[in-house]
């Protein structure tokens, strides 16, 4: 029989074994929420710079300028998660919000026919993008960056380089809408997130996006249509872009010849940042969701702290840089 000083004695030895997996367990999990983390500290700094920062008024801007940079993140997210990446996303947004108002100045209607029509639009877009890049074999960064391009030129035809305005008191009215004082539009950010959540965890196209970023050859072994999933990745983050575009027009009572363009560095930032791999089949709702938060709190701290608008820029940049070398540090944390 095994004595009681024996057991000690194993127990003991077994102890340094142990030791060293709880700082790798709080590195990976400072890893994993990094994003929360850096939001926490930034709100309770700003906060500590401007009372104004903290107030109920403040929080209500927030989230209404987090609903659209949040459309957009959804957005990149979807081309990010299996592998390829989507640049006109953002001059999608300015284009098919201009669509839609174009088409109600010059043919009429009611004004939600024609929002559909340019939501279509985008759509469309996104499609025509997802089967250059499956079926033409085109490059996803150069492709969407073209067309980047031509829809930035396209836009600024359509408006002739003026602001269009004459938008019906419908068309405009969530942008403005309130419930009790609170905004209603970051409630269509809370669905589309809630439906994004659903799609990625609960349904065979989810899982099937997450195969196809971790490993393309296994998804093909596996029977899983590639070109079919990363078609449809780019087709619903079109949809979304002109849902985006839509509630931005909506908000500013206005479309203008640059729409969308201020959005591309952050729409590409928050989901990167947030913790979907660059690399492909690896990210989450939740943590897209702490992107978009952060770069917003961002973006209003600094106004509120009257630091000058081109330091915005470079630090959205730095945050971009700070933001890769972290999901590079994740992916060889993981991996061994």
């Amino acid at each position: 029989m095994t004595s009681a000083t024996e057991i000690g004695n194993a127990a003991d030895a077994a102890q340094p074994a142990r030791g060293p997996r709880r700082p790798r367990q709080v590195l990976g999990w400072v890893l994993r929420n990094v994003v929360w983390i850096w939001l926490v500290a930034l709100v309770l700094g700003f906060g500590l710079f401007s009372q104004f920062f903290l107030s109920v008024m403040n929080l209500q801007n927030i989230l209404v300028q987090a609903t659209v940079l949040g459309l957009l993140a959804l957005a990149v997210a979807l081309p990010l998660l299996v592998g390829e990446i989507d640049l006109s996303l953002p001059a999608n947004l300015g284009f098919s919000s201009a669509i839609g108002a174009w088409l109600y100045a010059s043919v009429g209607g009611p004004w939600w026919i024609t929002m559909l029509a340019g939501v279509a639009v985008a759509t469309l877009i996104g499609w025509f993008n997802g089967l250059c890049i499956t079926r033409l074999r085109m490059v996803s960064l150069i492709q969407t960056l073209s067309m980047m391009i031509v829809l930035q030129g396209a836009l600024l035809a359509l408006t002739q380089g003026k602001t269009i305005t004459n938008l019906d008191d419908g068309y405009i009215w969530i942008g403005s809408a309130t419930l009790d004082g609170w905004p209603v539009m970051p409630v269509i950010f809370v669905l589309a997130l809630l439906a994004m959540s659903v799609l990625l965890r609960r349904t065979v196209l989810g899982r099937s996006i997450y195969a196809v970023g971790g490993n393309v050859l296994a998804s093909h072994a596996a029977g899983i249509r590639v070109h079919r999933i990363k078609i449809i990745c780019y087709a619903l983050a079109g949809f979304l872009a002109g849902v985006a575009g839509y509630l931005l027009a909506s908000w500013q009572i206005a479309i203008t010849s640059n729409q969308g363009a201020s959005y591309l560095l952050y729409a590409i930032a928050a989901p990167i940042i947030g913790g979907v791999s660059v690399f492909g089949g690896r990210g989450s709702v939740l943590g897209i969701l702490g992107g978009v938060l952060l770069l917003t709190v961002i973006q209003v701290g600094l106004a509120i702290t009257n630091v000058p608008s081109f330091y915005v820029g470079m630090i959205g940049g730095v945050m971009i840089f700070i933001a890769v070398a972290i999901d590079a540090i994740r992916v060889r944390f993981f991996v061994q």
